[in-house]
């Protein structure tokens, strides 16, 4: 395969995007809305509606860059690989969608939090009930099948990568066993198994996307 340079350069930034968006939408939303359960987390996102907002809104970018990088993808491999590249590319359109549905949970928190607070924070109040199924019920579980789809769509790009050579081996190698690997901890939170024993299974993937991202951006294709 013949690919310019700024194509890769293209995917490498998408993918630099996408993996800055997830991680600072997640780190927010966490110390937004706090550990605790019921009436503590309303009280928390409360206290950092701004922080929960940006939250949101970075999040939602980043389903746009979700589709983005999917869509470069497909256009680097859609004529060898026509129809791998084309189910792949739903499977990150399904993610992206996805996860931007679970926003409607946090965002949702918002005037549920102000309300909670505004009435005094009562103890006989159903609203820390409707916190928990906004956050846990909505978003953590959108977020949690967004996932599987990001890991659907993950194995079918990287083995492209790894069956066309465009790539070292030994990179693309790692990338489709790091994806294989994530997707066990990913089923085992969707059902809510016990996870101690799974979630190292997701650490060689845990830096591949800035590698990922990194050498395309600077070294491109071979």
């Amino acid at each position: 395969m013949n690919i310019d340079v700024n194509t890769a350069r293209l995917l490498g930034t998408a993918q630099l995007l996408v993996f800055a968006a997830s991680l600072v939408s997640e780190r927010l939303l966490v110390s937004a809305v706090g550990t605790g359960p019921g009436a503590a987390r309303l009280e928390n996102v409360s206290k950092n509606l701004t922080r929960l907002r940006i939250s949101n809104l970075v999040a939602l970018g980043n389903c746009i860059a979700i589709i983005f990088l999917g869509a470069v993808f497909y256009f680097v491999f859609y004529q060898p690989y026509q129809l791998i590249a084309l189910v792949a590319f739903g499977f990150f359109a399904a993610e992206a969608v996805i996860l931007a549905a679970g926003q409607l949970g946090t965002l949702a928190l918002v005037p549920a939090s102000q309300e909670f607070a505004t009435a005094g924070a009562p103890s006989d109040s159903h609203l820390p009930a409707l916190g928990d199924l906004l956050y846990e019920g909505l978003n953590r579980r959108a977020y949690d099948i967004h996932m599987v789809f990001f890991c659907l769509g993950g194995i079918l790009w990287y083995y492209l990568l790894y069956t066309s050579r465009v790539l070292p081996v030994a990179l693309s190698l790692w990338g489709l066993i790091a994806i294989c690997l994530l997707t066990v901890p990913v089923w085992a939170v969707l059902y809510n198994r016990e996870l101690t024993q799974t979630l190292i299974l997701g650490l060689p993937y845990a830096p591949f996307e800035l590698v990922l991202g990194l050498w395309l951006l600077v070294i491109g294709f071979q």
